[in-house]
This record gives structure tokens, C-alpha cells and sequence, in this order.
């Protein structure tokens, strides 16, 4: 295999559509479908063809690269796909599924006899345009050479996290990343709203932690957002942080860890979301400190 290749891209979504760009930048043959198409038009212009259905997308391809919602939205799609499906083509699924959703998505993978790779990605709205992602990737080192173009396409750095992306490996470790993300996303929501009806300048906090252990760039870089008014585009929107905080907790919960934090992060984000928030950053979700839309 060549290191051009056609590559379907499912799910146009604010990781979807950079990636798609960047694949296409990169010189590889791109086709895009996502469920409304007026959302991945603009990929055209990337040279990036848009066509109508999984099925069109996918056919000839060499590998197969999904990014939808959830895990079983990856495999509604893919069932679209299937009569287009090319045996021995590789599939890269980067949606965030939850571990509940890798047996039916790698049971999928064998009875279309696809090649899967379990290949969720860590990293936001800029360091996806820019092609620098975190891959967490999963997948028979025999068949890695098939996809590596398309790892370097989108993402920085690749961390192999096992050989049988059905176990998954890169998913669990995802939920753990984002477990981090999604916790010090909320607490910087938190001590941003006491703070401020504390009736204490923000910027006193900052000053206060400035070069020590506490001091962390991501805090400021998430209330910035919020001070500045910068919520949208959203880098990780609402909703979609949400879906991931609950399939974290799922995931504690289904081997007896409890957790709470997780669990509050996640009620925080839905009461955001039902705010009107749900299109916004993930940052957001500090206006779930409060009884009503800020």
C-alpha cells in the first residue's frame, strides 16, 4: 500500500471536519458523509468530496475513519456502510464509544472481516486543525503500516496501547484522560463562580498560585473563555462532555469504583446543556452554578 490513500471520513463533526482537512492537506483521497451534509460542505472547498450516504463514502476506500457521537451511533453508521464494505479494509474508529460499545463494534469488524483499530483521540478544536493530536491507538502490529499515514495526518504523536482493539485498550485510556479533563474543567467552573460571589477579584486567585504546584495553564486557559466571552466555537462542546462524563462513570461503576466527582461533573454539564449550553465549550458549564442562564 501506497502512503496515498482513499480515505472515508464518518462524522463531520468539529474533530471530524479537521481531520478530514487534514487527511485531504496531507494528499490522500477523502470522502466525507456526515448525517446533515450541510455541515460538511465546507469541506469541499479542502478538496475533500462530500457525498450522501456511509455507503457511498465508504466504497474503495482503504481505511475507514469514524468519529460520531457514541459507540452506538459508530455502529448504526457502519451498518449503513456495510454493503459497500470492503473485506480486509481497515477501520479506524476514533469516536469516544465507552467501553460497553467496543464487543458490538469489534464483533462488526469481524463478521464484515475489517481490520479494527481502536483509535479514540486526545486534544480539542485547535490541536485538531493543526494536525496535532494525541492518537491513543489500538491494533495488529501487522496491519499498522496501513494506517499510519493516516495517524500522522491528524495527530502529533501515536500511543499504541495494545494489539487487539476489540480489548479495548486506547478506549479505556481515554475515559481515564478525560476523567482529568472533565474534572479540572468543572473546577475551574467552580472556583471561578465562588470567586467571583465572594466578591474576589479572579485575577487575586491567579496571582495567588502563579508558579507553584496549583498553578495550571489549562485553568486559566477554561475561565478565559468564560471572562472573555469566547465560549463558541466551542474547542469541546457541552453536550458531547457530558456523554463522555457519564460513559466514565458507567465504566467506574461496572468494576465497582465509585466515581463522585465524575458523577457531579456530569450533572454539572447537563444542567448547563439544559441552560441552552449545550453548543458551547465544556467550559460552560460554570453557568451550573447558577439557578439560570447567565
Amino acid at each position: 500500500m501506497t502512503d496515498e490513500l482513499t480515505v472515508s471520513v464518518l462524522g463531520t463533526g468539529i474533530m471530524g471536519a479537521a481531520m478530514a482537512r487534514n487527511l485531504a492537506r496531507a494528499g490522500h483521497t477523502v470522502r466525507a458523509w456526515n448525517r446533515t451534509r450541510a455541515k460538511a460542505e465546507p469541506l469541499t472547498a479542502e478538496g475533500v468530496r462530500v457525498v450522501d450516504t456511509p455507503a457511498e463514502a465508504v466504497e474503495g476506500a482503504d481505511v475507514v475513519l469514524t468519529i460520531l457521537y457514541d459507540g452506538p451511533a459508530a455502529l448504526e453508521v457502519m451498518r449503513e456502510a456495510a454493503s459497500a464494505l470492503r473485506p480486509g479494509t481497515a477501520w479506524v474508529q476514533s469516536t469516544t464509544a465507552g467501553i460497553g460499545a467496543m464487543g458490538d463494534l469489534a464483533a462488526f469488524a469481524r463478521a464484515h472481516d475489517l481490520v479494527f483499530f481502536d483509535a479514540p483521540v486526545l486534544g480539542t478544536r485547535q490541536p485538531a486543525e493543526a494536525g496535532q493530536l494525541t492518537v491513543l491507538a489500538a491494533g495488529p502490529s501487522e496491519h499498522r503500516d496501513a494506517v499510519a499515514p493516516v495517524f500522522d495526518a491528524v495527530g502529533a504523536r501515536t500511543v499504541w496501547t495494545g494489539e487487539d482493539g476489540g480489548e479495548g485498550s486506547a478506549t479505556r485510556l481515554k475515559l481515564v484522560a478525560n476523567s482529568w479533563v472533565i474534572a479540572a474543567t468543572a473546577a475551574a467552573g467552580e472556583v471561578l463562580a465562588l470567586s467571583q460571589s465572594l466578591d474576589v477579584d479572579p485575577g487575586a486567585f491567579f496571582a495567588l498560585i502563579e508558579g507553584g504546584p496549583l498553578d495550571m495553564g489549562y485553568l486559566k486557559a477554561k475561565t478565559g473563555l468564560i471572562l472573555d466571552d469566547r465560549l463558541s466555537p466551542p474547542q469541546f462542546a457541552v453536550t458531547t462532555a457530558a456523554k463522555d462524563a457519564r460513559l466514565i462513570v458507567e465504566a467506574g461503576r461496572e468494576r465497582g469504583v465509585r466515581l463522585d466527582v465524575a458523577a457531579a461533573s456530569a450533572e454539572r454539564l447537563e444542567r448547563a446543556a439544559a441552560q441552552g449550553h449545550g453548543d458551547e465549550d465544556m467550559a460552560a458549564a460554570y453557568f451550573a452554578s447558577f439557578d439560570k442562564k447567565a
